[in-house]
């Protein structure tokens, strides 16, 4: 590998990782602004500025693994002044271990946004009004309370 490209290659892992470990660490603190640039951005997380907070927390770890790793790649690739394949399979390993574990920050943070909007959303309700409340997630027992009161009423 030249030692133009070997050099170019080093400094953007090594200003990735620290941006990465930068966002875990705004992240895991809470103190990363709920934004449209920067975090775990899907629609469950910037619904709410809670949702966004938990998914930036929980994709915390994952992220700073990913600054590390592009930081050591980095590194690494700046002492490694040898030609051949060696150079090459660190950088490939080094971005490749970068991406696979931002993207699964990414993704367990936006599954806990998901889960946490999900958990703020009311039960859906039909107070036993409607006529196929049995379609509906928790009027069953309310229809069958009603039903029970109208056959022990009808029984006096």
């Amino acid at each position: 590998m030249p030692t133009t490209l070997r050099l170019v290659l080093a400094a953007l892992l090594l200003l990735a990782g620290a941006v990465l470990v930068v966002l875990a660490v705004l992240g895991a603190s809470g103190r990363l602004p709920r934004n449209r640039f920067v975090g775990v951005r899907t629609p469950s997380s910037l619904r709410t500025a809670d949702a966004f907070a938990l998914a930036n927390r929980v994709a915390a770890r994952p992220l700073g693994a990913a600054g590390v790793i592009g930081l050591v790649g980095g590194s690494a690739l700046l002492l490694v002044d040898r030609g051949g394949a060696a150079p090459w399979v660190l950088a490939v390993i080094a971005l490749a271990g970068m991406v696979v574990m931002a993207g699964l920050g990414g993704s367990f943070g936006a599954r806990a946004a998901e889960i946490a909007i999900a958990q703020q959303a009311p039960a859906p309700s039909c107070a036993g009004a409607c006529a196929g409340c049995d379609l509906v997630a928790g009027c069953g027992a309310e229809s069958d309370r009603q039903a029970g009161e109208r056959s022990s009423g009808s029984g006096r």
